[in-house]
């Protein structure tokens, strides 16, 4: 039986096709779910609802099932929806019911956002890294090549001289836009959902701003029916993406006429 089934009566072809794809995609936020839930755990312990034991038994596991993440020996068991429900289920088996209360205040809706926006945020950090890298590495390119002159193109005519530092910080230019808008859309990604639970919230007396701070958030999502049905960061990032796709391509289209024959530079 899933989370969300009534009876067991779902279609088998329909099951693996869903199921079977999530999780491999589960398998990408893994580690992010186990860090929510290290942060949560911590958070729901200085409330009161999880006893210091349990805590600390809860910690270790996750601990012990992070590192599995880490060393690639971790997997979503067939028959087990989702990477949710396999780290609650290692818990469950590892430590008894104590396992089963890292789900008090929280909901799989804000669980599984929380766990997008911390593999978002970290991807973006590697982006930014190699962006980075090839913006330095134009910047060195045109020191050296400051007083080289070439020809500048208008529709592929020959228009003005131009020295070929020029035509590099150009491309330095587009990628330093690049890492503009790539920490803009990290900013919006970099606030924490969870505590809207399932859309409403939840009764319990949780410390949103903790858990938002043991995660590195800068802050929570305000507004919980918002929190887990914004999708917005996602597509923000694609664009930014596809608009450094666009900026290489460009470049390597440059290099591809230069070192035409006809061009022979």
């Amino acid at each position: 039986m899933k989370l969300w089934q009534k009876n067991t009566d779902a279609n088998q072809a329909v099951d693996r096709f869903t199921v079977g794809h999530d999780r491999e995609m589960d398998l990408f936020l893994a580690e992010a779910d186990v860090l929510g839930s290290l942060a949560h755990t911590r958070m729901l312990n200085s409330i009161g609802l999880l006893g210091d034991e349990d805590l600390q038994a809860v910690q270790r596991e996750l601990k012990k099932i992070h590192a599995d993440i880490v060393a690639g020996r971790f997997t979503i068991d067939e028959g087990i929806e989702d990477v949710h429900s396999q780290v609650e289920f290692l818990l469950t088996e590892r430590i008894g019911d104590a396992g089963k209360k890292i789900h008090s205040g929280r909901s799989r809706n804000d669980q599984v956002l929380v766990d997008l926006r911390i593999f978002l945020r970290r991807q973006i950090k590697e982006i930014v890294e190699d962006v980075e890298s090839l913006f330095r590495l134009l910047q060195s390119l045109s020191d050296k090549y400051n007083e080289v002159l070439m020809p500048g193109y208008t529709h592929l005519q020959r228009a003005q001289p131009i020295s070929f530092a020029q035509q590099l910080l150009a491309y330095a230019n587009m990628f330093l836009r690049d890492l503009e808008r790539l920490a803009d859309c990290r900013a919006r990604i970099n606030r924490c959902p969870l505590g809207a639970a399932a859309l409403a919230g939840t009764t319990y007396p949780i410390d949103r701003a903790l858990t938002a701070r043991l995660l590195g958030f800068d802050g929570v999502c305000e507004n919980s029916i918002d929190a887990v049905s914004d999708r917005d960061y996602v597509i923000e990032l694609a664009f930014v993406n596809a608009m450094i796709a666009m900026h290489i391509s460009r470049l390597a289209e440059e290099v591809t006429l230069w070192a035409s024959y006809e061009f022979r530079f």
